[in-house]
């Protein structure tokens, strides 16, 4: 419940409401660009000021390793069991929506800790990053393995893989994400006070705003997933919980801490919306977007923000 009573929640809350009542209320697409950037600036900066304080350490590396592994083989495993309900193409598209991460997921879990004074390293950030672009990979070979089964031609037509792996290692907001952590790891201690005002005091404000907006999107993709199948929405909700646990398990194998473990349990839990859908939609046209794009945004978000985030939280400070 106290989760609840935060400002940054419910102002994602209200815009759940109005997006029901298909209010009119929007936010301009340039400043929800704007805010979207701020906070991956303002991560990227707290991360680099929180690296610079603790330097390389073993559990930063094991962290790395780890989200690498999930990044891998949560989209393989994804693809596995989709394989069954739908497509090829569209259970490759979804695989690969839910095997990358969810950076407005990831950043919400970073205040959502801060607030309830539970430490945690920078270097997620990095983890983050880490984790937005196997997926995409993966998804892109198995669509073109599916192709040559069907013989199909349309493969010559569509963006190569040295394409796609360019435009998901210098997409640019995983660009800033990294620039503004070197940043901050360069300047150290001497331009987190510099910086304060901008990564510090004005964070929670903007997140709420962007979590309005984020709101307004979410409910007003419910009802592209009107007659899907009752499993696909069980996925939807039922994946982020396997995928944190497993994450969890992990990190209880690996030591790592309960604010480390929460963070990599919310990037194996979350669903990309914005970077996968806008690749897949381009490398993979067979695919339907309407499906991969409602499950993560309509269904997966608002769980993670709601009750995901406490939850792994949770779990985390039981086992560790």
């Amino acid at each position: 419940m106290q989760n609840f009573l935060d400002p940054a929640i419910l102002f994602f809350v209200f815009g759940l409401l109005a997006g029901a009542v298909r209010s009119n209320l929007e936010i301009p697409p340039q400043i929800a660009r704007f805010l979207s950037l701020y906070l991956l600036m303002a991560l990227g900066l707290k991360g680099g000021f929180a690296l610079a304080k603790s330097g390389l350490t073993t559990e930063i590396a094991v962290s790395l390793g780890l989200a690498l592994l999930l990044a891998v083989l949560v989209p393989a495993v994804g693809y596995l069991v989709l394989r069954r309900l739908l497509s090829r193409f569209d259970a490759a598209a979804v695989a690969a929506t839910y095997g990358s991460v969810s950076a407005v997921t990831f950043i919400t879990a970073t205040q959502y800790l801060e607030s309830h004074a539970i430490a945690f390293g920078g270097h997620m950030a990095a983890a983050m990053a880490l984790m937005e672009s196997p997926a995409i990979v993966m998804a892109v070979l198995l669509a073109n393995l599916a192709r040559r089964k069907e013989g199909s031609t349309a493969a010559a037509e569509l963006p190569g893989l040295r394409k796609v792996l360019h435009e998901s290692f210098t997409d640019g907001a995983q660009l800033l994400l990294l620039g503004a952590m070197a940043v901050g790891l360069i300047t150290g201690d001497a331009g987190k006070q510099a910086m304060q005002p901008f990564s510090g005091d004005l964070f929670k404000g903007m997140l709420a705003f962007f979590l309005l907006d984020m709101g307004l999107l979410a409910a007003r993709n419910l009802g592209s997933l009107r007659g899907r199948s009752p499993w696909l929405l069980g996925y939807a909700l039922g994946a982020p919980l396997v995928h944190a646990s497993v994450a969890l398990g992990l990190a209880v194998l690996c030591g790592l801490s309960a604010g480390n473990a929460t963070l990599l349990m919310v990037l194996a839990a979350s669903a990309s919306y914005i970077a996968v859908p806008a690749v897949v939609r381009v490398a993979i046209p067979e695919a339907n977007p309407s499906l991969y794009f409602g499950m993560s945004l309509g269904l997966t978000f608002p769980f993670n923000i709601l009750l995901g985030i406490p939850l792994y939280s949770q779990m985390a400070q039981r086992l560790l």
